[in-house]
């Protein structure tokens, strides 16, 4: 299987790649970053663009990939809804747009969140971009498109978020994380878990096309 990677360098996307290393039905590892991600592995190709969402220089690359993980996101703290809503929904759907047209049988994989609207109406307003952005991406026709709603993740060992608020908040409960494993498996999950459940969806599929916690925890 071949991938595509967005937001190698952000926490979840950090714990996707390493699992997409240690895989060995995973034979080559595309990512697009803004900045190094630092990882040199045989498999890994790392392109690195001001644009992320520009993918003309790629398009003879891209025909050939079975999965598009796109782990590319920002927090909604100190955003408008209009500010979210451009690297949010913008954002990620000219780069599903632009992947569908040379290559629709591929699987698209995003990174949403617990608590996402899929009604588009209510009062949180970054659930409510993100249930448009799912809503468009499972409306664009790929072979297979799935929106995985995590809630907290754990990030695994030397992962770092990228906003510092979380790393502070994870320094605080780590001492807490294999009581917390134990209690709760609909609540929280870990970058290796989101890494392995996305491997396995895009190579063989799931029964829904919203993976909730309780989905994602069983891989």
């Amino acid at each position: 299987m071949n991938v595509l990677l967005f937001g190698a360098t952000g926490m979840v996307g950090q714990g996707v790649l390493r699992e997409c290393i240690r895989d060995p039905q995973v034979k080559q590892i595309l990512t697009i970053v803004r900045r190094p991600t630092g990882v040199t592995h045989e498999k890994v190709r790392e392109v690195v663009q001001a644009d992320v969402a520009d993918l003309t220089p790629l398009a003879s690359d891209l025909a050939g990939i079975d999965a598009c993980f796109f782990c590319l996101g920002v927090s909604v703290l100190g955003m408008t809804e209009e500010q979210y809503s451009r690297v949010t929904y913008d954002l990620t759907l000219s780069v599903a747009q632009q992947l569908i047209q040379v290559n629709p049988l591929m699987t698209f994989i995003y990174v949403s969140g617990r608590g996402t609207d899929s009604n588009e109406d209510g009062r949180m307003m970054w659930a409510r971009v993100k249930g448009r952005t799912e809503n468009a991406l499972l409306r664009l026709g790929f072979g297979g498109a799935y929106m995985f709603r995590p809630g907290i993740i754990l990030p695994g060992e030397g992962i770092r978020s990228a906003t510092w608020w979380y790393n502070a908040s994870y320094a605080v409960i780590k001492p807490l994380y294999p009581i917390l494993r134990r209690l709760s498996t609909t609540m929280m999950t870990t970058t290796e878990q989101m890494g392995r459940a996305m491997i396995s969806v895009a190579r063989e599929g799931y029964t829904t096309p919203i993976l909730e916690m309780r989905d994602i925890t069983r891989f």
